[in-house]
């Protein structure tokens, strides 16, 4: 089942049918031990063939991270980004090392949902967007859901020096995530597909797909290492990395519209506000 946050409440879906939650929040959700009792007892109600209200993100005070370097494809485009300045020995390490790279991202308050204009810096002139499966989890430490994320990156300013990652990544429009959370109690499976297109003026600039099958680390693993020194009371948002990277010679200009599909959950649309 899905779960939409909208200006009206929280709605469950399933089978085509909305079905409204009574639940203050999704911190609420995400603190509670009676999720799945919950959300079932929700599909008992009455129900709508469509949502009401306008879409919010789905997300409140949960903070989001993000792993890096998880996929071979995102090793290689972030030496070939950095090999300039001589941080490309950093990604391979990371890449093989035990420890994953986990960086924060975004508070609940800036994070964007489905529709959302997104930005690229005004200081930048290498960026992209990055999709990424994103996994819900909750204050426990345990995954109960999967959403659609985008980690919109400065690729140059990331490139010119590891160290402005936090630069490159966090600033103002830099993180969306929605359309809705898929809960499910099983791991998505590994033929589970990433669809990245991006738009511009009418006519498909990028396009490119992979699958969790190439995602290196195991989902558990993650969150065990992000929770390992840290307590998230409202739960949180973590993406998985990124297996797309657009080319060189590709960077976002403004008005461009960014589809991020995941089989099983939705597609994530912004337009580069």
């Amino acid at each position: 089942m899905k779960l939409y946050r909208t200006t009206q409440g929280l709605f469950v879906e399933q089978n085509g049918r909305f079905f409204p939650l009574a639940a203050t929040g999704l911190d609420e959700l995400l603190s509670s031990a009676t999720l799945p009792d919950t959300l079932s007892r929700a599909l008992t109600g009455e129900s709508a063939s469509s949502l009401s209200g306008s879409p919010l993100p789905i997300v409140q005070n949960q903070e989001v991270w993000a792993a890096g370097v998880t996929y071979y494809r995102s090793r290689n485009a972030r030496i070939e980004e950095s090999k300039d300045a001589g941080g490309g020995d950093f990604y391979d390490r990371v890449y093989l090392a035990q420890r994953p790279e986990l960086f924060f991202k975004s508070t609940g308050s800036r994070a964007l949902g489905a529709g959302a204009p997104v930005r690229i810096r005004r200081d930048a002139t290498w960026s992209v967007p990055e999709p990424e499966l994103t996994l819900v989890i909750n204050s426990a430490g345990a995954i109960v859901g999967y959403t659609v994320g985008n980690d919109m990156s400065s690729r140059d300013i990331e490139g010119e020096n590891p160290l402005y990652l936090p630069q490159a990544k966090v600033y103002d429009g830099s993180c969306a995530v929605g359309p809705c959370i898929l809960f499910s109690p099983e791991p998505l499976p590994a033929t589970t597909a990433i669809r990245l297109e991006i738009q511009r003026a009418g006519k498909t600039a990028f396009e490119e797909s992979t699958t969790l099958a190439s995602l290196k680390r195991d989902p558990k693993e993650l969150v065990e290492y992000l929770y390992r020194e840290l307590s998230f009371p409202h739960g949180a948002l973590l993406m998985t990395g990124t297996g797309i990277v657009p080319g060189d010679d590709f960077t976002l200009q403004q008005g461009d519209v960014i589809r991020i599909s995941i089989d099983g959950i939705g597609t994530l649309e912004n337009t580069v506000g």
